[in-house]
Parts: structure tokens; sequence; C-alpha cells
């Protein structure tokens, strides 16, 4: 089962969308005010697209294909059960990634110094 979990963790990180890809640049190596990030990290039985651990904020990232309701109820049990677990959850839209950066790092970064 570790092993299964490790190969489809390996596969979000090889087929990242352009959107994971462009704000992971500003997450990754502590660029963040010198927050550590990880990326499609398990907090079992879910993947996370980003995690701070130390501050046990997490960040999902939302395409085109989160705007269906079955997506929409999956998306709400998830959060649910993430934050019964003592984590804050973001949630951005892809498209929020490229027409806002610096909003979702300001908004990223408030939630980290709360």
């Amino acid at each position: 089962m570790k092993n299964i979990m490790q190969n489809h963790i390996r596969e979000l990180r090889q087929n990242s969308s352009d959107a994971e890809k462009r704000l992971w640049y500003f997450l990754r190596a502590k660029r963040l005010n010198g927050y550590k990030f990880r990326r499609q990290h398990p907090i079992h039985p879910f993947v996370v697209d980003f995690v701070c651990l130390e501050k046990k904020l997490i960040i999902e990232l939302d395409g085109g294909q989160h705007a269906t309701q079955q997506h929409y109820d999956y998306d709400k049990d998830r959060t649910t059960f993430l934050e019964s677990q003592g984590y804050q959850v973001i949630r951005f839209w892809n498209n929020v990634v490229f027409s806002e950066i610096r909003a979702v790092l300001d908004t990223i970064l408030t939630a980290l110094n709360n």
C-alpha cells in the first residue's frame, strides 16, 4: 500500500499543472519568508497540493474540473476532514495563480502569520 501511495505522489509531482508549477516556484526552498513547504504531501488518506507542516497550512489549487457539484462536494468533505485534523485549508483557482499571484502570496502570508 505504501508503494502505491509513493507511486501516486511521484506521478502527481511529475504531472503538476502549470498553476502548481507557478506557485511552487514561490513556495519552494523557503522562498516565502523562510517557511518550508512540501508539495504533493500525504496526509492520510489524502495527498494535498502544498503544506507548511510547521503552521499546519494546506494550499489547494483548483482547476475547472472542480466546478462540478460532485467535485465541490468532494472538496468540501476533504476540507472538513483536514480541518478536523488541525489544518487550515486555503483554496485558489488555477487562473488566479496566474492573474493575481501577489494577492495569492499575500493571502498565504496572512494565514501563516495568524
